[in-house]
């Protein structure tokens, strides 16, 4: 059985196709609200390798220029109350509901997904913007703590924002990873200098519009995508705070600059993901966990599953059902919900794909499903390509392919399976799936996201709680309120009454330790915090 695709036009025709919303769209110029004083940037359009002009690069003049308008504007818009800036994000969570035909056409036209995956996005943007607009006013009040001495000591933390916040975005989520990232840094008070990626840069276009129309003034959000050469060291330099999304080397070397500045940081970065299917598993549940966690997105997901542990007694049956139902995915670039998979992005990552599998062929894998291109619907089109008996001589055996392409490996024990999903580098995103050893077995998983007879969308929609990764992918968290506080410094306010907490009146040194030490043994008799 082959993969079947849908080629209703040539590449060319769908170019001039789109939609009229997304014609409309591009005749407002939307661009121009992006653009520096640099050269005009070109770059290919994903479902047809067209090159089309885009924006004109930033600048250092010009990120200067947004950094001394984003701290006049920040100090203002910081000002205001936080339920000021709360109303600010269920306003916008309206007016994406309106405009959400449209963000799609955007979302596909810039990185070729498919529009279910597309959806993706919108629905992390409705998650964002309600929990952030309903839960900030109460998380920025003043918080109670037990003071030093209770009674007499009243102790408070507050926060307050850093103040301008750099972000740097990557192209395979624009609208999660870009426009809807910085909702928690702007609930806090600050205001954004953000580097969208030049090939994404007009979702961050359109969200800011929808922003600004529902109350943002528009200087706290300020547009410079361009070069990282350029751009790089000016957004750096200028930053009270600083987010950024991608690989993993240049984490590192971010992370080595905010260091030796102290500046506050979040890094999302690679990951190698695994899943677990382990002996008491539901074979169809993990067949169908394992196509949405491979393939969405055509596999260019930081939460995107690569490697599969299989125990040996399901490993065959697992391998026959995975493979069958990968090719029986529709691949399509159609501007419409139907497909399974779109296309890759561009030319970079579909020659990382390709050559992340040939070279892993050559080095002995089988290719029990995909392992070609697919011409005929564009030029990025790649198969859901499934792997087995890849050696360490390959080079996706531990390196990200960021593509639709996942080797799958059998285990004789449940514990082989645990210690092979720990051998790497990373630990973002893990899936375990089992009737019965799913929550003990996530526990023992190297990754800052587990998720429990699911693929990646448990732990990333529970937006109530932390999304991170641990050891190579990254540092700081997204999401709930450590992904708000992140922005913020944190300030402690205690209030002595009555009497010092050292010796005083008749008390001497010796009687006044006496005297605390006791105390102390109380307060621990008495559980007290």
């Amino acid at each position: 059985m082959t993969t079947a695709v849908t080629s209703s036009d040539t590449p060319s025709d769908r170019l001039a196709q789109g939609t009229d919303r997304l014609r409309e769209f591009l005749d407002t110029h939307p661009y121009e609200e992006a653009s520096g004083s640099g050269d005009r940037v070109v770059g290919p359009d994903p479902f047809t390798g067209v090159d089309q002009p885009r924006f004109t690069n930033n600048t250092a003049g010009d990120v200067d220029r947004a950094y001394a308008s984003a701290r006049i504007a920040g100090r203002r818009w910081a000002s205001r109350s936080p339920d000021h800036r709360s109303r600010v994000l269920l306003r916008l969570h309206s007016a994406l509901r309106r405009h959400e035909d449209l963000l799609l056409d955007i979302i596909q036209h810039e990185t070729g997904k498919a529009r279910i995956h597309a959806y993706d996005e919108i629905l992390d943007t409705y998650n964002v913007c309600r929990h952030y607009g309903v839960t900030t006013p109460a998380r920025l009040r003043p918080q109670r703590r037990r003071g030093a001495v209770p009674s007499l000591t009243r102790t408070e933390v507050t926060r307050t924002p850093l103040g301008v916040v750099a972000f740097i975005t990557p192209w395979n989520y624009p609208l999660t990873l870009g426009a809807t990232d910085l909702f928690a840094a702007l609930a806090a008070g600050n205001a954004v200098v953000h580097k969208p990626d030049s090939q994404t840069t007009l979702t961050a276009v359109i969200m800011r519009r929808l922003a600004i129309a529902c109350g943002l003034p528009a200087e706290v959000w300020q547009l410079v995508p361009g070069t990282v050469d350029e751009v790089g060291p000016a957004l750096m330099s200028g930053a009270d705070g600083l987010s950024f999304t991608g690989s993993t080397a240049a984490g590192r070397s971010i992370a080595a600059e905010a260091g030796r500045r102290l500046l506050p940081t979040a890094l999302e970065l690679g990951g190698k993901n695994p899943m677990l299917v382990l002996s008491d598993a539901d074979l169809p549940s993990a067949v169908d966990g394992a196509i949405r966690g491979c393939f969405s997105s055509a596999g260019q997901l930081c939460l995107s599953i690569e490697r599969i542990y299989v125990h040996e007694d399901l490993y065959s049956e697992f391998c026959a059902h995975f493979a069958e139902a990968a090719r029986n995915l529709e691949l399509s670039a159609k501007f419409s919900y139907g497909p399974g998979m779109g296309s890759l992005a561009g030319p970079m990552q579909f020659a990382r794909v390709s050559e992340h599998v040939e070279q892993a062929r050559a080095s002995g894998a089988e290719v029990i499903a995909g392992g070609r291109s697919v011409p005929e619907l564009g030029p990025y089109f790649y198969l859901p390509t499934v792997l087995t008996d890849v050696t360490e001589d390959a080079e996706l055996f531990a390196d990200e392919t960021f593509g639709p392409v996942v080797a799958v490996y059998p285990v004789a024990t449940d514990a082989e399976a645990i210690a092979a999903a720990n051998d790497s580098e990373y630990g973002l995103n893990a899936s375990v799936y089992s009737r019965s050893q799913g929550l003990e077995t996530a526990r023992q998983v190297e990754a800052g996201m587990v998720n429990v007879n699911e693929a990646y969308v448990a732990t990333w929609g529970s937006i109530d709680a932390p999304a991170g990764g641990v050891k190579a992918s990254g540092l700081g968290h997204r999401h709930g309120a450590e992904g708000l506080f992140q922005f913020m410094h944190t300030h402690t306010i205690a209030e002595q009454n009555l009497v010092p907490i050292a010796p005083f009146g008749p008390l001497d040194q010796s009687r006044f330790a006496k005297t605390l030490t006791t105390a102390f043994d109380v307060m621990r008799a008495l559980r007290m915090k």
